[in-house]
């Protein structure tokens, strides 16, 4: 699960984005990525708004032997820095795919390898790639890859490889091959030097952004680059030469990053996105036009998504055809059953009944195999045949994933996302929190009609004002951003004074190597504003890391014995080793009582805190890791220390 996950993962997975983006969302295998938002501004330019600090360095890339999808006369190439199992990176590759439908011609793509340690299917999937490329299919295997990236084994590739008609033989030897081996390790060590050190990674004829970043980051950056490189053209370089000349002098390497005192964060994006409705997207309310707009993106196989059916009930019921909902689909890539169950919720929608399919699958979340699909199209009164033959054909493959693409595009990285009159909404909110928004966007329609505009051009007249920048704000008036005040830290994990000016609420997860990465940077902040800060951790297990919820619950036995901080910097410094036997050789080390430690996850005693936590993380739009609230302000992603201090100085100054 956008990114960043933005993400989103999270992301946001997520969420998101999720997650979010999460998100954001997003980064490499789940988790929210390192400066999730970095979209780079050209030289000399202003920030666009909500644009974040971000690397403004032209870096030196060479293609080499990469392969690349595009004409050479593009005058934009994007070097792409990615591992086939990592979920933030197929999310950006939907990303990718519609930028080169939208700057058809004038985009290229070559890609890098970048297998991450802990994905260990990740290089098989590189190597199978590469191999096939040698038959000039690598994109065509490449896109295979992504589009079902929770089948990474050797059979399954050798099924792409025959699917594509390669010589399976040659591909199996060229596989073995000392040269893809070695591309593969030469495009490690680039990414490495060159401070991408996450997946997935952009550079935009050599401006950096990192992470599965909404689409309208990337269009910042390429609508840049593309006004640049037109320059060039016109003063003579050949268009094929364009991206040596930009990178000509680039640098190789990041430089570090300067220190922005006292400098409050940007402001948040536009508040109204373009959200399009199409057509045939299952929808029910508002048939005389609405007043408000809910457009959704969910997942069949998320908790949250599930969590939030009662509310959606609820809101039909409160507001009648004031509201109209709109579904569409975001299987999140960690959800096996997910993308199986969206493409029967289009069957179904093309018999007439998605809300009773929508309802039963959610009823049944954890049957979502392909035999229980065809049960509830039973019960439902489907023509059966008709339905299994939908599913067999693919015939809403395609309309699946240009939902997801298009969830993608507008920052709906994690699950559920919701899109109100064009308004983001993130997370299986309560009620009363939709109530508010509906409720505003209710006073706003009335005043439109009062003018004239007809109750169906509503949602249009709302999305002529997606995309513009907030108005600035008067000296001394408050951010327009996101703030969440309503955080739940009772009980949780914390350390510095009580009443300490600035509260941190990280939410985390052990299994997370971008939650490790941020680990110095907080403890570097507790000596830099000693006194002054309050870190309070919030558990955020993702699904997909297998011993991130046992280490979530050792934690917490550690806490009951006084010794939470301990045994989260151990879990953190020995993130490989998460297993049950390890946990109890920590306690031990830390001199816990282990009898009483062992006892307490044998009771499974902190499943509910645990799953408490998450919820709340996704509720207020944490759906990647690491996000971080500060004073309420979010930060996502395991970014550089000054990006923290920038909103911690930011307080401060608001304190006093």
């Amino acid at each position: 699960m956008k990114p960043s996950v933005i993400i989103a993962l999270i992301v946001g997975g997520v969420v998101g984005f999720a997650v979010g983006n999460m998100f954001q969302r997003p980064s490499s295998d789940g988790s929210a990525p390192s400066a999730v938002v970095a979209a780079p501004t050209p030289a000399g330019a202003p920030r666009a708004p909500g644009a974040p600090a971000g690397d403004d360095a032209v870096y030196k890339v060479p293609l080499d032997e990469s392969p690349i999808r595009g004409p050479a006369s593009a005058l934009v190439t994007i070097v792409e820095f990615s591992d086939y199992q990592c979920p933030f990176c197929s999310r950006a590759h939907n990303t990718i795919v519609e930028l080169e439908k939208q700057y058809e011609g004038k985009i290229r793509v070559a890609m890098k390898q970048h297998p991450l340690d802990f994905h260990p299917n990740a290089k098989p999937a590189s190597l199978a790639a590469l191999a096939a490329g040698e038959q000039g299919k690598y994109w065509e295997m490449h896109d295979k890859i992504f589009a079902n990236q929770q089948n990474l084994d050797a059979a399954t590739f050798e099924g792409y490889a025959n699917s594509l008609g390669l010589n399976v033989e040659k591909w199996k030897s060229d596989m073995q091959s000392q040269k893809f081996q070695a591309q593969i390790a030469k495009d490690t060590a680039l990414a490495m030097q060159i401070g991408a050190t996450g997946t997935p990674a952009f550079f935009i004829n050599g401006k950096k952004i990192s992470g599965a970043q909404p689409i309208d980051n990337f269009k910042r950056v390429i609508d840049a680059e593309l006004s640049r490189a037109q320059e060039l053209v016109k003063g003579g370089t050949p268009a094929d030469q364009v991206y040596a000349k930009v990178i000509a002098n680039g640098v190789s390497a990041p430089a570090p990053a300067p220190a922005q005192p006292n400098q409050p964060s940007a402001p948040a994006p536009a508040a109204i996105r373009k959200v399009d409705v199409p057509a045939d997207s299952p929808a029910k309310g508002g048939k005389a036009g609405p007043k408000v707009t809910i457009v959704l993106w969910s997942d069949f196989q998320c908790p949250f998504c599930s969590r939030v059916v009662p509310t959606l009930k609820q809101i039909e019921d409160s507001y009648g055809d004031n509201v109209k909902i709109v579904f569409r689909n975001q299987p999140l890539p960690f959800h096996n059953n997910a993308k199986g169950a969206a493409e029967a919720g289009m069957a179904a929608n093309e018999q007439g009944k998605f809300w009773p399919m929508h309802d039963k699958m959610f009823a049944n979340a954890t049957a979502l195999d392909r035999a229980s699909l065809e049960r509830y199209a039973q019960e439902i009164g489907l023509d059966v045949g008709k339905f299994k033959a939908a599913l067999d054909s693919g015939k809403f493959t395609k309309r699946v994933e240009e939902d997801s693409a298009a969830g993608m595009a507008v920052g709906a990285n994690g699950t559920p996302t919701f899109f109100i009159n064009g308004r983001e909404f993130v997370g299986a909110q309560p009620f009363e929190a939709f109530k508010n928004v509906i409720d505003e966007e209710i006073k706003k329609a009335d005043a439109m009609l009062a003018r004239g505009i007809k109750a169906q051009d509503l949602y249009a007249e709302f999305q002529k004002e997606a995309g513009k920048a907030p108005p600035p704000s008067a000296p001394g008036a408050p951010e327009p951003t996101k703030v969440v005040t309503d955080l739940n830290i009772t009980g949780a994990p914390s350390m510095g004074p009580k009443n300490a000016p600035v509260t941190i609420v990280a939410f985390s997860d052990f299994q997370c190597p971008f939650c490790s990465r941020v680990v110095p940077t907080l403890h570097d902040l507790e000596k830099q504003y000693e006194g002054k800060l309050k870190i309070v951790f919030k558990h955020q297990p993702l699904p997909f890391h297998n011993n991130a919820k046992g280490a979530a619950a050792a934690s917490m036995a550690a806490n009951e014995q006084g010794k939470f901080w301990e045994m989260h910097d151990k879990l953190f410094a020995n993130q490989q080793a998460l297993d049950r036997p390890s946990l109890e050789r920590y306690a031990q080390e830390l001199g816990l009582d282990v009898g009483k430690f062992k006892a307490a996850l044998d009771s499974n005693k902190f499943d509910a805190y645990i799953t408490a936590d998450s919820a709340e993380g996704m509720r207020v739009g944490a759906n990647g890791t690491p996000t971080f609230f500060i004073n309420g302000r979010q930060v996502v992603g395991a970014q550089p220390i000054d990006a923290f201090k920038s909103v911690i100085d930011d307080e401060l100054k608001k304190k006093k």
